[in-house]
């Protein structure tokens, strides 16, 4: 009798867990069901939105599509002295996602902003203007003034910030151009960085883009960038600008897109701006597809007067002429180009193809660390036939390369490099570039 209770007790437990399988059986598939339903719903709406990783982004963000150029500018603080913020880096931006190109522009700190040059004061330096009041819209004020731009945003970044993010991606890999051999212990500020290409984290981040000069030699003399590279200032501005591009470059990878919210949390504590979040968004699914050859960087002309002219301040004062054509070219004139470029035919393509040693537009950088071999080149090319528009410095590099912008003809490259005896050939269009080839020269000149 005991027997037969038992086993009637374990055909109804077993009968009970079947039906729990069952009913767990139905659970799950609902689940898979639902997440096959959902997840082929994101995938087409990441399909819409162009796919890839900026589609994926436009989905999860839930971003416009139409959005227009926007223009900025980027402030860099510090605040190493005793709490006083220093503007270090004062950088116009422009990025338009519809053209994929984008501007940055340096303003020299010591930029005057005041009336009469003949009574200047420290005060009326442009670098002054936030740290008085800590108030970018001054700042802002002022870069209009100057540019003639009717620039809406400002984006005011901390030290901190630049060395959290350079960490939080993994560093970042940079030619530093020269070596860097620099302390100031009223600001704890050491530099001590080697030249040549490496990867910088956060805190060599941060010397890099800090450097001006070298401590003082025995003779108590101060080295600083090549004049050709930009002395000072001048090579202090060129170094973040070609910084920044890496930063955006090595930010904007594929993997780095799983470390956004990381990224999100730095620029949270350490950034400062009047750019809502809401618009921000729009634009980052397009930012992760940019491609830095579309940018252009350039430094606000003018001169430095002697101080027996200032008041016995240094200071910097625009050229009002050359800065209206400089904005001109930067942030106008390249949307026309666009809308040329854009109603081309293709017998113009070809044209360019098969275009004369005298049709061609050349740029010559020197990065041989010999600063008489950009004569020697220009020389050797201009003897050749060839025009040579620009010419210029870049980082030290070991190779001369002949960079092909605008579909030159191959043979016009081989005979570019038979003229100057070395070279490796790359194809790089660029339809935002002014030139038709660039050719870097390597040590190997």
């Amino acid at each position: 009798m005991e027997k037969k209770q038992m086993n009637n007790k374990n055909i109804k437990n077993n009968k009970k867990k079947k039906g729990k399988k069952k009913i767990w059986k139905r659970v799950l598939l609902l689940i898979i069901l639902v997440l096959l339903v959902a997840g082929g719903v994101f995938a087409y709406k990441v399909h819409k939105n162009g796919g890839g990783t900026s589609g994926m982004l436009a989905t999860v963000l839930n971003s416009k599509k139409d959005v227009g150029e926007i223009k900025a500018l980027l402030l860099g603080i510090s605040t190493d002295q005793e709490g006083v913020e220093l503007t270090d880096t004062i950088i116009v931006a422009s990025y338009n996602p519809n053209t994929q190109k984008a501007t940055l522009l340096s303003i020299p700190r010591d930029t005057y902003t005041g009336k009469n040059t003949a009574r200047a004061t420290a005060y009326e330096k442009i670098n002054a203007l936030y740290g008085r009041k800590s108030r970018p819209d001054e700042t802002l004020k002022a870069v209009n003034e100057i540019t003639g731009l009717n620039i809406e945003y400002y984006v005011v970044v901390k030290t901190e910030a630049l060395i959290k993010l350079v960490d939080v991606i993994g560093g970042v890999t940079f030619n530093v151009p020269i070596d860097m051999d620099y302390d100031d212990t009223s600001q704890d500020l050491h530099i001590h960085l080697k030249a040549g290409e490496q990867k910088l984290n956060g805190d060599k981040a941060e010397q890099l883009v800090r450097f001006r000069h070298n401590n003082p030699d025995k003779h108590g003399r101060m080295t600083s960038y090549p004049v050709e590279y930009g002395d000072n200032d001048l090579g202090r501005m060129r170094t973040q600008r070609e910084f920044i591009l890496q930063v955006i470059k090595q930010t904007a990878k594929p993997e780095n897109v799983f470390k956004l919210g990381e990224i999100l949390d730095v620029a949270k504590e350490n950034v400062i701006t009047n750019i809502d979040f809401d618009v921000a968004k729009d634009y980052i699914p397009y930012a992760v597809e940019f491609n830095t050859e579309n940018m252009l960087t350039e430094t606000l002309p003018g001169t430095v007067p002697s101080l027996n002219k200032t008041n016995n301040v240094s200071i910097f004062v625009h050229d009002k002429v050359k800065t209206k054509a400089l904005i001109q070219e930067l942030f106008f004139d390249r949307d026309i180009e666009e809308t040329e470029e854009n109603t081309t035919s293709d017998d113009t393509t070809a044209s360019t193809s098969s275009s004369s040693k005298a049709d061609i537009t050349i740029e010559v950088l020197n990065g041989s660390g010999n600063s008489s071999d950009l004569q020697k080149v220009v020389n050797q090319l201009k003897g050749a036939g060839y025009k040579v528009t620009r010419t210029g410095s870049t980082n030290t590099t070991s190779k001369t390369t002949i960079v092909n912008k605008k579909n030159v003809k191959e043979t016009l490259l081989k005979n570019m490099k038979d003229v100057i005896g070395t070279g490796t050939i790359e194809n790089s269009e660029s339809s935002s570039s002014k030139v038709d080839v660039t050719i870097i020269i390597g040590k190997d000149y």
